[in-house]
């Protein structure tokens, strides 16, 4: 493809749009901005916007040349159904006006680059229109991105077919990048997926994070407990609470960071225990600068979802994972699989079983638990530098840089 960059902002300025689908939880959106980042600050003339569904993308703030389009968004029902988040409109009404917003965006933006997070196919297929348009055009390179670990390989396998995301991901897409090392896990593992497909993949380490400018880093003592998005963390957080109320000497003290979709009946209760433990934990609902935190931290208490455990690692942080088992087990084989390479220590259900006296014992011992670092694990964090990389070579901008 070539291109002929313009001045930053100008009509011939290279652009990268993202996709995150985004229906529940922060880890899609995240992993996109962190992306985009790295990306616009390789070369000041690229420009990006995140198309994602989460509620609450407008808490984060975004760096310079990136900008975010929120789709309306979707909640998931009890009984594993879908439904419009505010609108009153059925699923299948909310999915075809995402669809179109997708299209008229792709469009309007006219990318040079398109990355899609996770799911070939989007949302309930909304993704495909834009797809078929920007195929047509032949302008887009199309890029799948994948976390390390999706979940295990016959459960992926039957979940590809159903959605169609496996003949998607054949047809579309120029590239697939992997954001782990091969090493580690291979997340297409029993998928029947094309030498040609394979042939595409390019693993590119995990994602490295930095300690922010702006905001604070915490200089007392303290574990940091984060749940990620706290959707499905109730039962850690309640594990850890129990832990410091039954060991009044339990140190070091806990900074609990809920995360923004803990139910408010669930956060209530933990509250009034927080309280009775008289500042030896601290809390709050949400910070979209908890790099800071992880950065001040003696060690982290998380579930595993990949953005913490990336953070884990460039902060080189002692971490114990309590990983959840359902509806998938994408969090338990990462950690498992940490754990066997000395990067971190899991409470595991199976194993360990998820007692107060263990959680006691784990987080006692993070002060003195060996760092992720102890495991030399070769191009562990080299994701963002690859995909920086990567994208000047895609947008025909190396050359121009004189870069090699």
């Amino acid at each position: 493809m070539t291109n002929n960059p313009g001045q930053g902002g100008g009509p011939s300025a290279p652009r990268v749009l993202f996709y995150s689908h985004d229906t529940f939880g922060l880890g899609h959106l995240r992993r996109s901005r962190a992306l985009a980042s790295a990306i616009t600050s390789a070369d000041d003339r690229i420009s990006a916007i995140i198309l994602t569904g989460s509620p609450v993308a407008g808490r984060f703030t975004f760096p310079k040349h990136v900008d975010h389009i929120r789709l309306p968004g979707v909640t998931k029902n009890p009984d594993g159904s879908y439904a419009s988040e505010a609108l009153g409109l059925d699923i299948d009404e909310t999915t075809e006006l995402r669809a179109g917003l997708i299209k008229s965006a792709a469009m309007h933006f006219n990318p040079d680059i398109l990355i899609v997070d996770k799911e070939p196919t989007g949302f309930r297929g909304e993704l495909i229109p834009a797809l078929d348009w920007l195929r047509n055009k032949r302008k887009a390179k199309l890029v799948l991105g994948l976390r390390d670990v999706l979940d295990e390989p016959d459960v992926l396998a039957a979940e590809w077919e159903r959605k169609g995301a496996l003949v998607a991901a054949e047809k579309y897409y120029d590239e697939i990048w992997v954001y782990g090392l091969r090493s580690i896990y291979d997340p297409t593992a029993g998928l029947d997926l094309s030498p040609s497909f394979r042939s595409r993949m390019k693993y590119t380490g995990y994602l490295h994070r930095e300690e922010l400018q702006d905001g604070v880093v915490p200089h007392e003592e303290y574990v940091l407990v984060t749940p990620g998005g706290g959707g499905d963390g109730a039962g850690m957080v309640n594990l850890v609470l129990s832990a410091y109320e039954q060991d009044p000497d339990l140190q070091p003290n806990a900074k609990l960071v809920y995360g923004p979709f803990l139910s408010g009946e669930n956060r209530a209760e933990f509250e009034a225990r927080v309280e009775a433990l008289n500042g030896r934990v601290q809390t709050t609902g949400f910070d979209s600068r908890i790099e800071n935190l992880i950065a001040g931290a003696r060690g982290i208490v998380s579930m595993g979802g990949y953005n913490t455990f990336c953070e884990v690692l460039s902060f080189d942080k002692p971490a114990v994972i309590v990983p959840r088992t359902k509806p998938r087990l994408e969090q338990y084989i990462r950690a498992n699989r940490a754990e066997e390479l000395g990067l971190v220590r899991v409470l595991d259900e199976y194993r360990d079983g998820l007692t107060v006296d263990a959680m006691i014992k784990a987080i006692r011992a993070l002060p003195s638990q060996p760092k992720p670092s102890a495991a030399f694990v070769p191009g562990l964090l080299d994701g963002l530098d690859f995909v920086s990389d990567r994208a000047l070579d895609l947008l025909g901008l190396r050359d121009a840089q004189g870069v090699a």
